[in-house]
């Protein structure tokens, strides 16, 4: 089972609300046919549904948000996840669109409906999900990150690797000589927070990797504009990134 998280950055462009980077899903779409092991699609929301929810100042602590807002964040998301299921229509795979609310309940993971996940994943399907606004009940709503759904699902499925693809070749020891870092042994790292991410950018990633590290998997974070680097580091071929090894 191999989980891939593609983030809002490489699907999207995030500094013009509502553009979807289509070529850039095509061409991911195209190298995720060489994988030969069941796979698990996490998207985040880039200027679809980050982009409503900085608009309308929402988070991922549950509060009572504006309605209109909750409404206009979750329509975006399924209009950028129509366009990543039609990307894996046109390349003859199998997508199974399977919206947060399916496995989530009052901000907490439903450990059977994830698990129901993996059996979508085993019988040739591909399962893609994505970040989201979600009720919480007791008429509060929430952000659900990519990221966050990434580490619910790790824990419970245990995946052989998880991969986030990104905007960048990986963590950089400095921001401005773009200095990668290879491996990663559950370091903290502290980094700029994007204006325009409500799920904390990079930083939110590297926490999540971090926990799903000391679940005991392997994350890597590669470069989504080169997608060749996913099928390298599934085939455990060389390649540029950022590994944070499993304890």
């Amino acid at each position: 089972m191999i989980l891939i998280k593609l983030g809002g950055s490489i699907i999207t462009n995030k500094k013009k609300p509502l553009s979807p980077r289509v070529k850039i899903i095509e061409n991911i779409t195209k190298y995720l046919k060489k994988i030969e092991e069941p796979i698990i699609i996490v998207h985040g929301g880039g200027s679809f549904g980050h982009y409503w929810s900085v608009k309308y100042n929402m988070h991922t602590k549950p509060m009572k948000y504006k309605s209109y807002g909750v409404s206009v964040v979750k329509n975006s998301m399924i209009d950028l996840n129509k366009i990543i299921l039609e990307s894996f229509i046109k390349n003859k795979l199998n997508p199974y669109c399977i919206p947060p609310t399916d496995f989530m309940m009052e901000g907490k993971p439903i450990i059977n409906k994830i698990k129901e996940i993996e059996k979508i994943a085993n019988a040739g399907f591909i399962p893609i999900t994505f970040g989201d606004a979600l009720w919480h009940g007791h008429k509060k709503t929430y952000i659900l990150s990519g990221d966050k759904i990434m580490t619910y699902i790790s824990k419970i499925l245990k995946p052989r690797l998880t991969i986030f693809a990104l905007n960048e070749d990986g963590v950089y020891s400095d921001l401005k000589s773009k200095k990668l870092i290879r491996e990663l042994n559950g370091e903290k790292l502290i980094l700029s927070k994007n204006k325009m991410d409500v799920t904390g950018g990079m930083t939110r990633k590297i926490e999540e990797a971090v926990k799903i590290s000391k679940i005991g998997m392997n994350v890597f974070f590669v470069n989504g504009n080169k997608p060749e680097r996913i099928v390298k580091a599934v085939k455990n071929g060389e390649f540029e990134g950022t590994l944070f090894r499993g304890k």
